[in-house]
């Protein structure tokens, strides 16, 4: 197939790591690079092939043939965007989280599907090879039916280090990495049905919560803990890593440090490390998440191509953030709300 053309609007930190996995992918071309901020868009160029350098979204719309844009700037303006691209008639991949509201959220896949222009959520959670080592195993069968689940993500991640903007968010950890962990969440155990969560503020100087515990009834029955912490300290063989644990009627998988997969069936306990795979471009340290990122673009490139369904379009996505506000009306009024 012919390569596909397309513009990456947004230069900050992660979109080295998104035109990287690109390549890594094959199959498409950096045409274009858009920034409010045109210097920091010209040196993203002059590392990645010298693409034509914008300081406007239209004007980087309009002025180049493009198969697809790749949106990877902060949240507030993802919906902007996003309908742009779709009324130039050109595909989206916006990164998660979709918008800060869910009118938004469902604006944006509106305004697509009235145009006829396929959305994607780039969230690369749930392409992580040892959650979908984990998937496979669940799928078997071998545990029986799950009945409880624990998801847990807890670290000093020095997130504000890299994304100081995230300080200023008055969602923070729920929007942030509870988008990942709960789409995770849906990837295993389905859609939810109710949601109920706690809050708290623990690190100096921020407007959101960095901690979270959320309690899903998922609508197959199992009942789903969910814990967020960007505020303890603690130290992973694999980072950032996420721990799972799901119980079932006949045995119990779990997802444990060091990328440990584990199953317990028929009174038999296996266990599999499952390493990332290490990119010379990715931080060895991130390898876990950095990895993940080409397995998803690769998921979005087959979809444009046809060649098979991509799992996170924005219409499907959307259960995602149903549960991430619910979350926060939750915490608002300390009661268990219906999704």
């Amino acid at each position: 197939m012919s390569e596909l053309t397309y513009g990456v609007i947004g230069c900050g930190f992660w979109s080295q790591f998104q035109i990287a996995a690109w390549r890594e992918v094959g199959g498409v071309h950096l045409g274009a690079v858009y920034n409010r901020t045109r210097s920091k868009a010209a040196a993203l160029a002059r590392r990645f092939g010298h693409p034509r350098v914008y300081d406007s979204v239209g004007g980087m719309i309009e002025g180049q043939k493009l198969d697809f844009v790749d949106i990877i700037t902060s949240v507030e303006t993802h919906a902007e965007y996003t309908c742009l691209a779709a009324k130039h008639g050109v595909p989206v991949i916006c990164q998660k989280p979709m918008a800060p509201t869910m009118a938004e959220c469902q604006q944006m896949v509106e305004t697509c599907e009235a145009a006829n222009v396929p959305l994607f959520i780039h969230d690369n959670w749930r392409w992580q090879a040892p959650i979908r080592a984990l998937k496979a195993r669940l799928d078997s069968g071998r545990i029986g039916m799950p009945f409880r689940a624990r998801f847990t993500y807890s670290n000093s991640f020095p997130v504000f280090a890299n994304q100081p903007f995230l300080k200023e968010l008055e969602q923070f950890i729920i929007m942030d990495m509870g988008t990942h962990v709960l789409d995770t969440v849906r990837l295993l155990l389905g859609s939810a049905s109710s949601v109920y969560c706690q809050t708290a503020s623990v690190t100096p100087d921020i407007k959101g919560e960095d901690v979270a515990t959320i309690e899903l009834r998922m609508k197959s029955g199992v009942h789903c803990t969910v814990e967020l912490s960007y505020a303890s300290h603690v130290e992973h063989d694999c980072f950032p890593e996420l721990f799972i644990m799901i119980e079932g009627t006949q045995g119990s998988l779990e997802l444990a440090p060091g990328c440990w997969v584990r199953e317990t069936a028929e009174g038999t306990t296996t266990a599999e490390r499952i390493s990332p795979p290490m990119y010379p471009w990715a931080d060895p340290a991130y390898a876990l998440v950095h990895s993940s990122i080409v397995d998803a673009n690769r998921n979005f490139l087959h979809a444009l191509q046809g060649i098979a369904p991509a799992e996170t379009t924005g219409k499907d996505y959307l259960k995602t953030m149903a549960i991430v506000f619910k979350a926060y009306e939750s915490a608002h009024r300390n009661a268990v709300v219906k999704v």
